[in-house]
C-alpha cells in the first residue's frame, strides 16, 4: 500500500503562492487517484482537489477553482498542489490522500490513504 508524506506548507501573505508536495512510497503510485483535503480549526475536513491516475482529469472544490492547480509526476511518485492568490480562509492543515477510485468518493471524503498533513497559514 502507498504511504504519503506532505511538504511545502508554511506562512504566506494574502495574495501569495505556495506549492505543496506529496511524496508517495510504493510501486503502485500510478494506479492511485491522488488528491488534497484541508481542515481548518473547528471545521470539518473538506475536499480541495483530486487528479486521476494518468493526470488527464482533475476535480476541484468551488472555493479553489481558478486559484489552485493539482498535478502529478508518476516518475517521481509525487503529487503537487500549486496554490495561488491565497486568502486567509485558505488557512488549514492540508492532507494528501490516495484512493483506487476517482469520482464522487472524493467529494464525500471517502478515500483509502491519508498523509499526516502540512500546515498552511495565510496572513491578511
Amino acid at each position: 500500500q502507498v504511504q504519503l508524506v506532505e511538504s511545502g506548507g508554511g506562512l504566506v501573505q494574502a495574495g501569495g503562492s505556495l506549492r505543496l508536495s506529496c511524496a508517495a512510497s510504493g510501486r503502485t503510485f500510478s494506479t492511485y487517484a491522488m488528491g488534497w483535503f484541508r481542515q481548518a480549526p473547528g471545521k470539518e475536513r473538506e475536499f480541495v482537489a483530486a487528479i486521476n491516475w494518468g493526470a488527464s482529469n482533475s476535480l476541484y472544490a468551488n472555493s479553489v477553482k481558478g486559484r489552485f492547480t493539482i498535478s502529478r509526476d508518476n516518475t517521481r511518485n509525487t503529487v503537487y498542489l500549486q496554490m495561488n492568490s491565497l486568502k486567509p480562509e485558505d488557512t488549514a492543515v492540508y492532507y494528501c490522500a490516495a484512493d483506487n477510485s476517482y469520482g464522487s468518493n472524493w467529494y464525500a471524503r471517502i478515500v483509502d490513504r491519508w498523509g499526516q498533513g502540512t500546515q498552511v497559514i495565510v496572513s491578511s
